[in-house]
């Protein structure tokens, strides 16, 4: 007897390929807008004073002051638009592929043998996707939180601290714990976005038009506009989340701001102090951030470079 398409799909999934695919797009893809996630993280830490005026006046305001202070040469102000990217690039290999890989894996093994999963199906698979990317995602965005807030909390010309030596503080004041502190609002905003984001994306790339190789996956570009399209709307959803997350995985603070006890204190505390809008902080950034880079991630996820290394034939999504 003939084996059926799901049973069948199921077998054929192959890890190593899909893990190499989804470790480069994430390389990739953070190199590229790194600088922007760096003034994204900036805006959504600022706190508005009595005057109702924080340190930055906009995206573009924030930019202008980033590269102002990176030093006297271009060299130097190059760099400090990617403080703290070797740790994100570092770790966003295994959180990328996680993420995406898992996503595969919960679709086909949710696959009842149809080219088109069900949305309830998709929401759970990304969901579940989301859920086993904290373990990676809670201590690199944490370790990239504090390289790029150094230089709105830290002294002028004063020294900061590298991934290295921020971990090794972490570990000797609290042990392997400090690295997940805000795990809570990290698994909240992650589970949401990925929820919203590969459904939505599914949707959209089985809109696109197909390549002619016969595999039925979409072209190229039909998955980078769906990427990015999916990536801005999920994005700008868990935006309040985001901004949650950031401030209570902060650690240095300036002179005044709050020291939050927990989520709901700080959601609390951020709407009584300073406004449903300080939730949606950086929602502009956010958005510049994340649509690209899963445009650029998922497309080159798709386009399937491993296996073309490998010499194996690339696997359909479903």
């Amino acid at each position: 007897m003939a084996p059926s398409p799901s049973s069948s799909s199921k077998k054929e999934f192959a890890y190593l390929p899909k893990i190499l695919n989804g470790g480069f797009a994430g390389i990739v893809g953070v190199t590229c807008v790194f600088p922007i996630d760096l003034v994204k993280t900036r805006l959504q830490n600022q706190r508005v004073g009595p005057d109702g005026k924080g340190m930055y006046s906009g995206i573009v305001d924030c930019a202008k002051k980033t590269w102002a202070s990176g030093g006297a040469s271009t060299f130097s102000k190059i760099r400090g638009l990617y403080a703290g990217s070797a740790v994100n690039i570092l770790l966003i290999t295994p959180e990328k592929a996680i993420k995406l890989v898992a996503n595969d894996f919960f679709r086909h093994k949710l696959s009842t043998g149809e080219r088109q999963l069900s949305t309830i199906r998709g929401m759970i698979a990304g969901g579940s996707a989301g859920f086993c990317q904290i373990i990676i995602t809670t201590p690199m965005e944490l370790l990239k939180i504090q390289m790029q807030d150094a230089g709105r909390t830290g002294a002028a010309g004063g020294k900061k601290l590298t991934a290295t030596q921020l971990t090794i503080n972490l570990l000797k004041e609290k042990g392997i714990f400090g690295l997940y502190r805000g795990i809570g609002a990290t698994m909240a905003r992650d589970v949401t976005f990925s929820v919203i984001y590969f459904p939505l994306f599914a949707k959209l790339d089985n809109l696109g038009p197909r390549k002619s190789d016969g595999s039925g996956d979409a072209v190229f570009y039909a998955s980078f506009l769906a990427g990015i399209t999916s990536g801005a709307v999920s994005s700008f959803s868990v935006t309040p989340l985001d901004v949650i997350k950031t401030r209570l995985q902060t650690i240095n603070r300036g002179a005044g701001e709050v020291e939050y006890r927990g989520f709901t204190h700080a959601f609390t505390s951020i709407l009584r102090n300073e406004g449903w809008r300080a939730l949606f902080k950086g929602a502009g950034c956010r958005m510049l951030v994340m649509a690209p880079l899963f445009g650029i991630a998922q497309m080159v996820y798709f386009i399937g470079v491993a296996e073309w290394v490998m010499g194996k034939k690339k696997q359909t999504h479903v």
